[in-house]
């Protein structure tokens, strides 16, 4: 198993080029089996995810080719079974955003509970609610959902909480439905609009991907399109985090900042310095930063995938920061890891009291989820000596070519076996 070695104590000096956002390229695969139609895609990030979702796609038919340089092509012109089995499933949760689409477009499917990081339960009834709005019969059995129906219909759809998979899945199931669908208290985050971007581009009919309600008029089917993958903003701004933590200063080019409003917020507020042109980022920060406090909320608020990173950040700021977790109720293992390196954190039920202290110390810790792999990879490019981070196959599911950027960067990481 592969683990990463940091020796810490240099500041992250130089450029990197941001990667394709994760989270928009995983659902915008799954639309591919929307269409009978190829699907072009550009940007796609080189990650374990990725790989898994076209391998799941492949095992439904779908022809999948990874082209050079970030381009693939999608082709379900056949769709010869609509399973996702649990093998693939239990390794990443967004393997159900097949189920929307299959159920539009072959009247059925078979999908297993998903699974993914270990950071709270993340349950599906949003999705089954919408589509048993949708006239689908849904029923759970040995771990599976096994879904029907002749043809989706449109609906009125209120979401009880915000779900970003849930509306992403929802928002595909309504482009085949017959008739109007409203999702209310739909997700916002940029990586849904760029998902309704994309079934545009198919021929779908949407309004207000973006805003917290949605409306698709159906159609009776969707063709081929060419869709570019928009930047990852969570990559984007674990790099900023990780510079402003080694009083650094790099330039980011190829990012979203207009999908970053929160966190360039805070990292002003704990002392950066930051300049926006276009699609490049800038920070430079020449002191010990500031202590901040943040609090998880949906897009637009603080992204909960930023929390890891800003506990590390704080593990070594000047000040007392309060780190408030309201998305997922078991997402603060990385903390005792923290505490390893000698951060000094109280949690406190879904909060932590972050106290920082002015120096680190390296150590061997453990990535429990893939965020939290990255908060751990920020304290270690801070702390005294050398840190060993395990199980760093969880950065391998997010972050594209982490080690290279990082060394890019002027950081001293190498991946060991």
């Amino acid at each position: 198993m592969d683990k990463l070695r940091i020796r810490g104590g240099v500041a992250l000096d130089g450029e990197a080029h941001v990667s394709g956002a994760k989270n928009a390229a995983l659902p915008i695969m799954c639309a591919s089996l929307l269409t009978a139609e190829p699907l072009r895609l550009s940007n796609v990030p080189q990650l374990m995810d990725v790989r898994t979702m076209a391998k799941l796609l492949r095992q439904m038919g779908v022809e999948a080719s990874s082209l050079a340089q970030g381009h693939m092509a999608l082709h379900a012109s056949r769709i010869s079974e609509p399973t996702a089995g649990y093998d693939l499933v239990k390794t990443m949760r967004a393997s159900v955003l097949v189920l929307g689409p299959l159920l539009a477009r072959c009247g059925r499917a078979r999908v297993s509970l998903p699974g993914g990081c270990a950071i709270g339960l993340r349950p599906v009834d949003q999705h089954v609610k919408g589509l048993q709005a949708m006239g689908a019969t849904i029923a759970i059995e040995h771990g599976y959902m096994n879904a029907s129906a002749e043809r989706l219909r449109g609906a009125r759809i209120v979401m009880d909480m915000v779900t970003v998979t849930g509306t992403e899945n929802l928002l595909m199931a309504a482009t085949l439905a017959e008739g109007t669908t409203l999702i209310e208290n739909a997700a916002r985050e940029p990586e849904v609009l760029d998902l309704a971007r994309c079934l545009v581009a198919m021929g779908a009919q949407i309004e207000g991907a973006g805003s917290d309600v949605i409306r698709v008029e159906g159609v009776r089917s969707l063709g081929g399109a060419e869709h570019r993958v928009m930047p990852d903003r969570i990559e984007t701004g674990t790099y900023l985090a990780a510079a402003a933590a080694t009083r650094g200063r790099i330039r980011l080019h190829g990012a979203a900042p207009e999908t970053l409003d929160a966190t360039l917020e805070k990292l002003r507020e704990a002392g950066a310095q930051i300049r926006v042109d276009g699609s490049t980022v800038q920070l430079e920060s020449g002191g010990r930063p500031s202590a901040v406090s943040v609090r998880t909320a949906p897009y637009p608020g603080f992204a909960t995938d930023m929390q890891a990173q800003f506990m590390a950040l704080a593990a070594i700021a000047q000040g007392t920061a309060v780190i408030s977790e309201t998305i997922f109720e078991n997402r603060f293992m990385h903390a005792l890891e923290l505490q390893r390196l000698g951060a000094d954190i109280a949690i406190q039920g879904n909060s932590a009291v972050v106290r920082g202290v002015e120096r680190l110390q390296g150590a061997s810790v453990m990535a429990t989820d893939l965020r939290a792999s990255a908060g751990l990879v920020i304290a270690g490019l801070v702390a005294d000596g050398e840190t060993i981070v395990d199980r760093i196959y969880h950065l391998d599911r997010g972050y594209e070519a982490l080690e290279r950027k990082l060394c890019g960067l002027g950081a001293r990481v190498s991946r060991v076996s």
